[in-house]
């Protein structure tokens, strides 16, 4: 993935330019980037920056005002039927009074499938998300981790070409978090799909991508698209204590905490606008 490149064959998402303002405050500007076939793809940034925004534009539950969105090479401008999201709070977005099967069915009912090829996606993807056997239960009757995953299988039970992922392991303990990371890793190796996480964690982006985007400023602009070259076999301790893992996540937080004022691009036009006022620079 790389940011301000020509959309390829290969894009299965590619936003172009993508601008988004809440009354006079504008919060996203000229947003480029692209994600490949089966690529993990992670967005970080301050808090505030604008993850949440992006991604709400992303999936179209949120308007652009300028820029686009383009799924399978294919211009966007509603929820499009290639992509499934997943959000933090998965106690809002499980129906408590409807078994986990009905939940994970329920975006299914909405398809042309029959009743036979609804109920066999709702097996494949609990089975893929490890939950075999608790489609009779009802989510309160599950831990958090277990919810979370229920509505991870609820997405992959769509069969997205995109699957779009709002912080959703931070509502978990880190024991938890830990495993949903590695169940990520695993069905994205085993079906294929797409993924765009947003995180605050850092070593999560490092851990789970290919690619890490940093947003940053005020509007927020794509600051970097970070390559992660850590091999597609990954364990939460080797990996995480390989000395290119500490020096990526070294580098990104670095990128985040970085103010405005300290990129030498800022700094430039920060001068610039200082004498232009007759205001003597530091």
């Amino acid at each position: 993935m790389s940011v301000n490149e020509d959309l390829s064959s290969e894009a299965v998402l590619h936003v172009e330019r993508l601008q988004k303002s809440y009354g006079a405050k504008e919060v996203l500007r000229d947003v480029t980037l692209t994600a490949r076939a089966g690529e993990f793809v992670c967005i970080v940034g301050p808090s505030g920056v604008g993850k949440t925004t992006l991604l709400r534009c992303l999936a179209q539950l949120a308007p652009a005002d300028a820029g686009q969105v383009y799924v399978d090479g294919r211009a966007v401008t509603e929820p499009p039927d290639e992509m499934a999201v997943v959000f933090q709070d998965y106690s809002r977005s499980l129906m408590p009074w409807m078994r986990v099967g009905a939940n994970v069915e329920l975006p299914l009912r909405h398809t042309r499938l029959s009743k036979s090829e609804r109920a066999e996606r709702v097996r494949s993807a609990l089975v893929d998300v490890g939950l075999t056997g608790c489609a009779d239960l009802y989510p309160w009757q599950m831990s958090g981790g277990m919810q979370q995953r229920a509505a991870i299988a609820r997405a992959l039970a769509y069969r997205p070409d995109v699957l779009i992922m709002d912080e959703p392991f931070a509502s978990v303990d880190a024991q938890t978090r830990s495993d949903l990371e590695d169940l990520m890793l695993a069905v994205r190796e085993r079906i294929g799909v797409t993924v765009v996480l947003v995180t605050h964690d850092i070593d999560e982006a490092v851990y789970l991508s290919d690619t890490v985007v940093v947003l940053s400023g005020s509007p927020a602009t794509v600051a970097a698209a970070v390559p992660v070259q850590l091999g597609r076999s990954r364990e939460q301790l080797a990996t995480k204590s390989r000395p290119e893992f500490l020096d990526l996540r070294a580098r990104i937080h670095a990128m985040i905490s970085r103010k405005p004022a300290d990129r030498p691009e800022d700094r430039t036009e920060s001068a610039v606008a200082a004498t232009s006022i007759d205001r003597p620079t530091r």
